[in-house]
Protein backbone atom coordinates (compact mmCIF):
# COMPACT_ATOMS: atom_id res chain seq x y z
CA UNK A 1 0.00 0.00 0.00
CA UNK A 2 1.95 3.18 -0.85
CA UNK A 3 1.24 6.14 1.37
CA UNK A 4 2.02 9.91 0.77
CA UNK A 5 2.11 12.67 3.55
CA UNK A 6 2.51 16.03 2.65
CA UNK A 7 3.64 18.91 5.36
CA UNK A 8 4.66 22.50 4.71
CA UNK A 9 2.11 24.45 4.16
CA UNK A 10 1.22 27.71 5.62
CA UNK A 11 0.62 31.52 5.69
CA UNK A 12 2.81 34.25 3.63
CA UNK A 13 2.93 36.76 1.88
CA UNK A 14 3.46 37.78 -1.79
CA UNK A 15 6.58 37.45 -2.71
CA UNK A 16 7.81 35.07 -0.10
CA UNK A 17 9.02 31.40 -0.02
CA UNK A 18 7.47 27.58 0.81
CA UNK A 19 8.32 24.48 0.52
CA UNK A 20 6.60 21.38 0.67
CA UNK A 21 7.75 18.11 1.31
CA UNK A 22 5.81 14.76 0.26
CA UNK A 23 7.04 11.41 2.42
CA UNK A 24 6.07 8.44 0.30
CA UNK A 25 6.48 5.02 1.66
CA UNK A 26 5.31 1.23 0.26
CA UNK A 27 6.84 1.55 -3.70
CA UNK A 28 9.55 0.26 -5.16
CA UNK A 29 11.18 2.73 -7.62
CA UNK A 30 10.45 2.51 -10.91
CA UNK A 31 8.15 3.90 -13.67
CA UNK A 32 6.05 6.63 -11.01
CA UNK A 33 4.98 9.73 -12.39
CA UNK A 34 5.28 11.74 -8.77
CA UNK A 35 3.42 15.13 -8.71
CA UNK A 36 1.45 18.14 -6.84
CA UNK A 37 -2.07 19.16 -8.04
CA UNK A 38 -4.09 22.46 -5.79
CA UNK A 39 -7.27 23.08 -5.70
CA UNK A 40 -8.40 26.65 -4.44
CA UNK A 41 -12.51 27.17 -3.34
CA UNK A 42 -14.11 27.06 -5.88
CA UNK A 43 -12.06 25.74 -8.75
CA UNK A 44 -11.10 22.06 -9.98
CA UNK A 45 -7.44 20.64 -8.94
CA UNK A 46 -4.90 21.12 -11.74
CA UNK A 47 -1.49 19.64 -11.79
CA UNK A 48 1.33 21.82 -10.94
CA UNK A 49 4.49 19.54 -11.17
CA UNK A 50 5.61 16.06 -11.77
CA UNK A 51 8.86 14.59 -12.02
CA UNK A 52 9.39 11.03 -13.48
CA UNK A 53 11.38 8.69 -10.96
CA UNK A 54 13.61 6.52 -13.35
CA UNK A 55 15.72 9.34 -14.75
CA UNK A 56 14.39 13.21 -12.89
CA UNK A 57 12.72 14.78 -16.00
CA UNK A 58 10.34 17.30 -15.04
CA UNK A 59 6.95 19.14 -16.08
CA UNK A 60 5.77 22.54 -14.70
CA UNK A 61 2.44 23.76 -15.40
CA UNK A 62 2.55 27.65 -17.12
CA UNK A 63 1.46 29.32 -14.12
CA UNK A 64 4.44 27.93 -11.91
CA UNK A 65 6.98 27.45 -14.23
CA UNK A 66 10.08 29.58 -13.10
CA UNK A 67 8.87 30.04 -9.51
CA UNK A 68 8.71 26.77 -8.23
CA UNK A 69 11.06 23.49 -8.48
CA UNK A 70 9.90 19.65 -8.07
CA UNK A 71 13.07 17.87 -6.50
CA UNK A 72 12.70 14.29 -5.03
CA UNK A 73 15.85 13.02 -2.44
CA UNK A 74 15.57 8.86 -3.11
CA UNK A 75 16.56 8.45 -0.12
CA UNK A 76 14.53 10.11 1.84
CA UNK A 77 11.61 8.80 -0.69
CA UNK A 78 10.74 12.61 -0.24
CA UNK A 79 9.07 14.22 -2.54
CA UNK A 80 9.95 18.35 -2.07
CA UNK A 81 7.93 21.43 -4.02
CA UNK A 82 9.70 24.72 -3.72
CA UNK A 83 7.42 27.74 -3.68
CA UNK A 84 9.11 31.08 -4.62
CA UNK A 85 7.49 34.50 -5.90
CA UNK A 86 4.22 33.17 -4.64
CA UNK A 87 1.32 35.48 -5.55
CA UNK A 88 -2.00 35.25 -4.10
CA UNK A 89 -3.36 33.34 -6.63
CA UNK A 90 -1.32 30.36 -5.40
CA UNK A 91 -3.67 30.28 -2.77
CA UNK A 92 -4.95 26.21 -2.28
CA UNK A 93 -4.90 23.02 -0.82
CA UNK A 94 -1.91 21.55 -2.26
CA UNK A 95 -1.91 17.51 -2.80
CA UNK A 96 0.92 15.00 -3.71
CA UNK A 97 0.43 12.15 -6.28
CA UNK A 98 1.57 9.27 -7.64
CA UNK A 99 1.33 6.34 -10.17
CA UNK A 100 2.44 4.43 -12.56
CA UNK A 101 2.91 6.14 -16.08
CA UNK A 102 4.89 6.49 -19.33
CA UNK A 103 7.40 9.07 -18.90
CA UNK A 104 5.85 10.64 -22.20
CA UNK A 105 2.41 10.81 -20.03
CA UNK A 106 4.45 11.87 -16.71
CA UNK A 107 5.94 15.01 -18.33
CA UNK A 108 2.66 16.12 -20.66
CA UNK A 109 1.17 17.09 -17.37
CA UNK A 110 -1.21 14.11 -16.99
CA UNK A 111 -4.85 14.54 -15.47
CA UNK A 112 -6.02 13.16 -12.15
CA UNK A 113 -7.40 10.07 -13.01
CA UNK A 114 -3.70 8.88 -14.46
CA UNK A 115 -2.30 8.88 -10.94
CA UNK A 116 -3.58 6.28 -8.24
CA UNK A 117 -2.36 7.56 -4.84
CA UNK A 118 -2.89 11.07 -2.82
CA UNK A 119 -1.89 12.78 -0.02
CA UNK A 120 -4.52 14.17 2.35
CA UNK A 121 -3.60 17.82 1.06
CA UNK A 122 -2.04 20.73 2.92
CA UNK A 123 -3.21 24.58 3.03
CA UNK A 124 -1.05 27.37 1.36
CA UNK A 125 -2.49 30.79 1.78
CA UNK A 126 -0.92 33.75 0.20
CA UNK A 127 -1.48 37.21 1.41
CA UNK A 128 -0.81 40.64 -0.43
Amino acid sequence: QVQLVESGGGSVQAGGSLRLSCAASGYTDGRYCMGWFRQAPGKQREGVANIYTNDGSRYYADSVEGRFTISRDNAKNTLYLQMNSLKPDDTAMYYCAGGLMRYSVCLMGPAEYEFNYWGQGTQVTVSS
